[in-house]
């Protein structure tokens, strides 16, 4: 009995032991996962202060997104206005200087009139006023071209800035895709025109040579009219009145109803409808702008209804030259995207001139090029649905301006005879 009782004692003592050691251990493992949970704890504290810096980071950028957003939009109607303002002083500028012309006239007229040595002193005056006149309106002019000139610089920075915040711009070219070894059927086209109006008197040696001409002997609306540059043969051309004055159309882009991947032939004699989609023609181009000095204006809408335009001075060589373009910018509100100031020759795909590049046949549309392929064109294919690639993007319209390709819906190329007054 007394051994058993023992052998019992001696189990307990054993059992308790047991239990003791089990709860060391259990101790042991709570306290490890308490200091898990601390440390889970901190970390926890320290993911919400850094999801409230980004927070905090995240209202700010908004701010400023919003902030150069205003600025933008700001800007965009300050340069609407002062665009809108600058027309309107053009037009001005043309009606005074249409009146100086006038005075002067009289005034010789007055001159001649009189005894060698008695000039009236009246007439020194109003010559002196008129002159004075004169200059002051090139001063203005010339002070609006500045402040115009720096409001679009400042534009674009502003732009730049905004592009880094996110995405912005000219929405780009729909695709429709074109195998580089395919081309478009091959026609003569010859250029169409719809509802024209000619000039009655065109044996008369006062017959108009451009649309400005028109403009100057009663034509005050825009449409299709014949004029006879330097005399020669009449042609027909689309006069656009606008400014005060109505400017020659040379090339119009609006649906992609006409092929424009046409020959050298085509591009030098013209090609399309007057009324719709057009290329004037190289040669009549020529014999227009050979008359005097011209000026270049390229008229340009995305596919986001944006409209911008851009002027040149500009000289145009003959078909010896491969018709050679050298480009001057005057004014615009978009960056330049054509070479200035360097001998830019016409080719098509059959046409090439000696010594200058030989673009892939990709590079569709007969255009004016330097040293380079594929730089701005607005005689490419038109393309309607998105264009994903920029080998695509190169075979449409585009202009290439911050090395990026802006696609377009519409192009417009107009000349006009310049103001020798007003770009003094």
């Amino acid at each position: 009995m007394l051994d058993d009782v023992k052998i019992l004692a001696n189990g307990l003592l054993q059992l308790g032991h047991g239990l003791k050691d089990f709860v060391h251990k259990t101790k042991n493992q709570i306290n490890d996962i308490f200091q898990k949970l601390n440390i889970f704890d901190k970390s926890f504290y320290d993911l919400s202060l850094q999801t409230n810096e980004i927070k905090e980071e995240e209202r700010k950028l908004r701010k400023t997104t919003s902030h150069l957003q205003a600025k933008n939009e700001e800007m965009k109607n300050l340069s609407l206005e002062l665009n809108s303002k600058l027309e309107d002083l053009l037009e001005e500028k043309m009606q005074l200087q249409q009146k100086v012309r006038t005075l002067e006239e009289k005034l010789i007229t007055l001159i001649r009139s009189q005894p060698e040595g008695q000039e009236h002193q009246e007439m020194t005056i109003l010559k002196t006023f008129v002159e004075q006149q004169d200059h002051s309106i090139k001063e203005l002019f010339q002070t609006v071209q500045e402040q115009y000139q720096q409001l679009t610089r400042q534009h674009g920075q502003i732009k730049e800035m905004e592009n880094q915040l996110r995405k912005t711009g000219f929405q780009e070219a729909p695709d429709n895709s074109l195998s580089t070894k395919q081309r478009a059927p091959r026609t003569i086209p010859s250029l169409q025109t719809n509802g024209t109006r000619l000039w009655e008197h065109s044996e008369e040696l006062d017959a108009p040579g451009s649309c400005a001409a028109l403009y100057e002997g009663g034509q005050h609306s825009s449409g299709i009219y014949t004029i006879w540059p330097g005399h020669s043969e009449g042609f027909q051309v689309y006069c656009e009145v606008k400014s005060g004055s109505s400017w020659t159309v040379i090339q119009h882009r609006m649906n992609g109803s006409q092929n424009f991947n046409e020959t050298w032939e085509n591009y030098q004699h013209g090609f399309g409808s007057l009324d719709g989609e057009f290329w004037l023609g190289l040669e009549k181009i020529y014999s227009i702008v050979k008359q005097s000095d011209y000026i270049l204006r390229i008229e340009l809408e995305d596919w986001k209804d944006n409209k911008r335009y851009i002027e040149y001075s500009f000289t145009l060589g003959s078909k010896e030259t491969d018709y050679t373009l050298r480009l001057s910018e005057i004014l615009g509100n978009i960056l330049n995207a054509i070479p200035e100031h360097k001998d830019l020759v016409f080719s098509t795909w059959d046409h090439n001139a000696k010594d200058y590049l030989t673009c892939p046949e990709s590079y569709s549309g007969g255009w004016w090029r330097h040293n380079v392929c594929g730089e701005t064109n607005l005689n490419g294919k038109y393309n309607k649905a998105r264009a994903k690639g920029k080998p695509e993007r190169r075979r449409g319209l585009y202009w290439k301006s911050h090395n990026r390709l802006y696609s377009l819906k519409t192009t417009k190329m107009l000349i006009h005879p310049i103001d020798l007054e007003s770009f003094e």
